[in-house]
């Protein structure tokens, strides 16, 4: 192996913080109100993003991922992405955002319809299942991402979003 000097030893001093970071991909999704969310801005905060859809047995979990939103005040981002891959979402965005509007009064963020499990996965959804062996068996799977935007732990539908499972690991963020 050769070894390193003079203004080598230099470059690659400089380069180490870089590589020993290894920060996780920011990626984007399209917003249902038009424009689009950086997770990249929400870093610093916890994120429980969730695969959702309108005409799923779970929906319901619409009440209670507002609740949970609303009872961090802003220090926790819960992010709903509809998805049709479990074949329960209504035909469009604009069909989904009246759908949410008239019966839970969503006020958390909303991406577009997005390929969660299936088909051309959404890029967020590709490195969960790439490089941390997660894909959404279901509607309302929840995935915990930390403030440093790193993957913190995922939970299926049947656990709730107020459950002590889910909120321990946001407070452990938190604190």
């Amino acid at each position: 192996m050769p070894r390193l000097t003079g203004p080598l030893v230099a470059l690659a001093l400089m380069a180490a913080p870089a590589l020993a970071a290894d920060a996780p991909p920011a990626f984007s999704f399209r917003s249902i109100d038009g424009g689009a969310y950086d997770m990249a801005d929400w870093r610093g905060k916890p994120v429980l993003v969730v695969n959702t859809a309108s005409l799923c047995g779970f929906t319901p979990q619409y009440d209670d991922l507002q609740a949970l939103s609303d009872s961090y005040g802003g220090r926790v981002v819960v992010l709903a992405v509809p998805s049709d891959d479990f074949a329960q979402e209504l035909g469009s965005d604009d069909e989904v955002k009246a759908f949410c509007a008239v019966n839970f009064d969503l006020t958390l963020p909303m991406t577009t319809i997005e390929h969660v499990a299936k088909g051309k996965l959404h890029p967020f959804y590709g490195w969960l299942q790439a490089e941390h062996g997660f894909t959404p068996g279901w509607n309302f799977n929840k995935v915990l991402i930390g403030p440093d935007g790193q993957f913190v732990k995922a939970w299926g539908s049947t656990t709730r979003p107020g459950a002590p499972a889910i909120t321990g690991e946001i407070e452990a963020l938190l604190n």
